[in-house]
């Protein structure tokens, strides 16, 4: 079916009014409902896919693409849904912006690990831009040598097997003081997130800095969470995606942009002012070699000072470590204790184990490898509740195949792992907290990110050379945090609660627990 330059014209320009007016509130969802019957009968030759070459998808219309129907919230659950309708992998044609959504374990180990080159690439969009400042960081960077180099400064100084020994008797001194400042906690509960973010913060900036905060109440320590939430919620949004699709739409985005700046020019101001300088005065007073390196950032800092990267990128692994490490980590710690607490006999059939593997010997980084059921919890927590439910969003930079179609040049590709680890076709009972599986049918099933056997169904960290390089630290940290309390206290709802609310809250990669827990620590009394 041809169409005139005309109607073409007329019709996107009334399909662009009325999205922008709907939009923004001042023309009712009804007046437009004629358009969606309208419009694709005009362009029905403007094709979603499924011819053959490209993967199939929604019809798709000039201007916005896919975005009428599909909106702004691309959630995992969302792409579930589709991918039920158009398959392993389908293709969205969001405005100018291409996203194919992967849901399969071979099309998965395809995008991260036999395509890893091709595929290695990350895609851009507005506000990642101005929180990486183009890709200046390590996460957001463009696969080629400056992410290689980037990702070795990075590992050196924090995910290695010696950095975790170097630093173990620091994780056990901060989380012997979540221990006891619990031991005090009132009758009615705690909402553990705080003593727990506190904790994770000590841990990480102790790494990375040699400095720690004395306690919630510090104003250094309020500044930096008040600092990277305001970050983590601008940059999760779904709400900024119509002005990435669409360019014509990107006035209206000024606002957000504008706080968005602002934020991030006041946020790497306090890092830089407060740690990074301090430790660069620290750098220059050192005595040749004989002196040695404290901490992540003096590595990092002689890095730049032998022209490897730049003052720009020491700042942005600041960034990336306090958004990836940090806060990623301490959803899953939430939605561990949450999920024990409401299934009390696995909470028991753990505390089990701790106490007759260790009796009075306390959880260390070295007794995990004797607790099975305790990797058992973490991992079943990461399966049910993937902190990055999508993983970071991969790109490739030139036209590539995928399960038999074209995948055009630049197409965000998300690999749904959520679904993965969640599809009843190759889980027994997904829905359901049981750690169980993992000493049972999937007793062979490991967090790993490559160099061993991995299981596509289970991705929590990726895998391949874009993998998260923070399951080293991230895997025992949650370990050592849920050991811990478990031996120390049986944790139940407050009173007048039966279950603690899990219910999720999504973002554009991130999977949190939507309203923090309150739980009541009760301690254990010794045997």
């Amino acid at each position: 079916m041809a169409i005139s330059v005309s109607r073409f014209a007329a019709l996107t320009f009334l399909a662009v009014a009325s999205a922008c007016l709907v939009k923004f509130g001042q023309l009712p969802v009804a007046a437009c409902i004629p358009l969606v019957f309208v419009l694709p009968f005009f362009f029905v030759t403007y094709g979603g896919g499924g011819d053959g070459k490209t993967p199939p998808g929604p019809v798709a219309l000039p201007v916005f693409g896919n975005w009428l129907q599909v909106g702004n919230d691309l959630n995992h659950r969302n792409l579930v849904g589709m991918a039920k309708k158009y398959g392993d992998v389908f293709l969205l044609r969001l405005g100018v912006r291409n996203l194919a959504v992967v849901s399969d374990p071979k099309l998965a180990a395809e995008v991260l690990h036999t395509q890893g080159v091709e595929f290695g690439s990350r895609p851009r969009n507005l506000v990642w831009d101005i929180f990486t400042d183009s890709g200046k960081d390590m996460v957001f960077t463009e696969y080629g040598d400056h992410w290689r180099k980037m990702r070795r400064i990075m590992t050196m100084p924090f995910f290695t097997n010696k950095v975790v020994a170097q630093y173990r008797e620091m994780w056990q001194e901060e989380m012997n003081a979540v221990v006891e400042s619990l031991r005090a906690a009132p009758a009615e509960g705690v909402v553990v997130r705080h003593r727990l973010q506190l904790m994770l913060y000590n841990i990480m900036y102790r790494m990375m800095f040699d400095v720690r905060f004395e306690s919630a109440e510090d104003p250094l320590f309020q500044q930096a969470t008040r600092f990277n939430s305001e970050r983590s919620r601008l940059a999760q949004s779904f709400d900024y995606n119509y002005g990435d699709f669409i360019p014509i739409l990107r006035p209206f985005l000024k606002g957000y942009l504008e706080k968005c700046r602002d934020l991030q020019s006041r946020r790497l101001a306090f890092f830089n002012d407060n740690y990074v300088e301090k430790r660069r005065k620290v750098m220059s007073a050192r005595q040749g070699n004989n002196d040695r390196l404290r901490c992540a950032m003096d590595y990092i800092l002689e890095a730049e000072m032998n022209g490897e990267i730049s003052s720009d990128n020491v700042i942005y692994i600041v960034e990336n470590i306090n958004v990836a490490a940090i806060e990623t980590t301490l959803w899953g710690m939430e939605w561990a204790l949450a999920e024990l607490v409401n299934h009390p006999s696995c909470q028991n059939r753990l505390r089990e184990e701790l106490q007759r593997v260790l009796g009075e010997e306390p959880v260390t980084e070295t007794s995990l490898p004797r607790l099975p059921y305790l990797q058992a919890v973490v991992k079943e927590t990461l399966r049910l509740h993937s902190p990055i439910p999508l993983l970071v969003p991969h790109m490739n930079l030139d036209a590539a195949k995928l399960g038999g179609y074209e995948i055009p040049k630049r197409t965000k590709v998300i690999v749904n792992a959520w679904w993965l680890g969640n599809n009843p076709e190759w889980w027994v009972r997904p829905e359901e907290f049981r750690p169980e599986r993992f000493l049972e049918e999937e007793g062979e099933v490991e967090a790993v990110v490559g160099g061993g056997k991995v299981d596509f169904r289970f991705l929590p960290f990726g895998v391949g050379r874009r993998s998260c390089p923070g399951i080293i630290l991230a895997m025992p940290l949650l370990g050592l945090v849920v050991g811990k309390l478990v031996k120390e206290f049986e944790m139940v709802p407050p009173p007048g609660t039966e279950k603690i609310d899990v219910t999720e809250k999504g973002g554009q990669f991130s999977l949190q627990i939507a309203k923090h827990a309150t739980i009541v620590f009760c301690p254990v009394l010794a045997a």
